[in-house]
């Protein structure tokens, strides 16, 4: 009965942490304000979380389980590779789209002490669905679209954080890169030798 009782304690606080991290992001957190909205001590969520970070992490950890990771699901019959990414992307960040100031506290968190469980839990959570998609190609391509892809949605993360880009740009940003990953961009390139090794080309592009 106690396990069960502060079981419930505990997702009675974990439900306030959410709350003020949807208004007030990160930074919208105050443990006394949690303990008095939640009707228990300071001293019991210290007893359950131990820190702030933690309780912090436990709660977006929730969060991203009913939410970005919830349904992600295998590949449909002749799915592209680029179908197949984008899908996996728009699962995990439309939400954030719709809440903007999680995806803020999520990045601040992750940063933060204890950050490294929201790094485990997104494996978990997105590699057997990735690796569905990815099923049957070249290991060392799959290591390469995975370092690129997950490089560069950290970095667009920052950067909406840091109020240079916005949270509707990095959607389409993906898109582009996962599009020229999984094309055959040859074609593209010998066009772009091809322009640099024509002065008149490259006098035209530069007044223009």
């Amino acid at each position: 009965m106690a396990v069960e009782r502060e079981s419930e304690t505990s997702q009675r606080i974990l439900a306030v942490v959410l709350d003020a991290l949807e208004r007030g992001g990160y930074q919208g957190v105050y443990l006394q304000e949690v303990a008095r909205t939640a009707r228990v001590s300071l001293a019991t969520v210290y007893k359950l979380f131990g820190t702030r970070d933690e309780l912090i992490v436990a709660a977006l950890e929730q969060w991203m389980t009913r939410t970005s990771y919830a349904d992600l699901a295998p590949p449909q019959p002749g799915e592209s590779l680029y179908d197949g990414l984008m899908r996996l992307f728009r699962r995990v960040f439309e939400p954030w789209e719709r809440s903007p100031r999680m995806l803020e506290a999520f990045h601040r968190a992750r940063s933060g002490p204890g950050g490294n469980r929201l790094d485990a839990q997104g494996l978990v959570a997105v590699l057997p669905a990735a690796a569905a998609v990815l099923q049957g190609a070249d290991p060392l391509y799959l290591e390469d679209i995975g370092q690129i892809l997950t490089g560069l949605s950290h970095g667009l993360i920052g950067r909406y954080v840091d109020g240079t880009m916005e949270i509707t740009e990095i959607l389409p940003t993906l898109d582009r890169a996962v599009r020229r990953l999984t094309t055959d961009n040859a074609a593209a390139a010998a066009a772009a030798v091809v322009e640099r090794a024509d002065p008149a080309t490259t006098i035209d592009r530069t007044r223009s």
